[in-house]
């Protein structure tokens, strides 16, 4: 009777700390960091890649959160010529968990942003303008109280982007649609909720 009462208490505390991270007026915390370098053998071909986008949410309502991210990229290439392209990133999002207990899964509608300029040799030759929208599911496992880790995949994605030359002032526009739950490339990450 002893281990029944000691083993339905431990649920019960689970269940309670497990909801007291999606509760109303909660803050999550958390962001991406990425890092990437290459070099071709016998070659002075070379890239590298940075980015950086430190995320905040806030929740409105039991299991609903909504927040931005805002960042920074740097990519850079050389072969011939020195190619930088870099971009002030923009991504505000919404979030919905279900479920009870440490591991709820979500889904999260973000519209990401982005505006940069491309470089060649140091001269400014484009500038670049993306926006889209996301949705993407996942689940989040939540050992503690304060943290949560994530597993969650692209999902369905529409983007628009534009490159303006500078020198000639054309423009040309793309638009891609698509599904990516490719769940060999998920995001995987921690949040910390206070």
């Amino acid at each position: 009777m002893k281990k029944l009462f000691l083993t339905l208490t431990a649920i019960t505390a689970l269940t309670f700390a497990a909801n007291a991270q999606t509760e109303k007026g909660k803050f999550i915390v958390g962001g991406q960091v990425g890092f990437s370098t290459s070099k071709i053998q016998d070659t002075d071909i070379k890239s590298s890649s940075f980015s950086i986008m430190p995320q905040v949410g806030y929740f409105v309502s039991n299991n609903f959160a909504i927040g931005t991210g805002i960042g920074y990229e740097y990519n850079k290439s050389e072969t011939t010529t020195e190619n930088v392209n870099d971009a002030f990133k923009v991504a505000p999002y919404g979030r919905y968990y279900l479920g009870e207990g440490p591991v709820k899964f979500f889904g999260q509608l973000t519209v990401p942003m982005a505006w940069g300029n491309q470089k060649v040799d140091d001269v400014k030759t484009n500038k670049i303008t993306n926006y889209g929208v996301e949705v993407a599911p996942g689940f989040a496992y939540f050992p503690t109280s304060k943290i949560g880790i994530e597993f969650k995949v692209r999902g369905l994605y529409y983007n628009h982007g534009q490159v303006e030359n500078i020198a000639t002032d054309t423009k040309v526009k793309t638009n891609s649609f698509g599904l990516d739950a490719n769940s060999l490339a998920p995001t995987i990450g921690v949040q910390f909720h206070f």
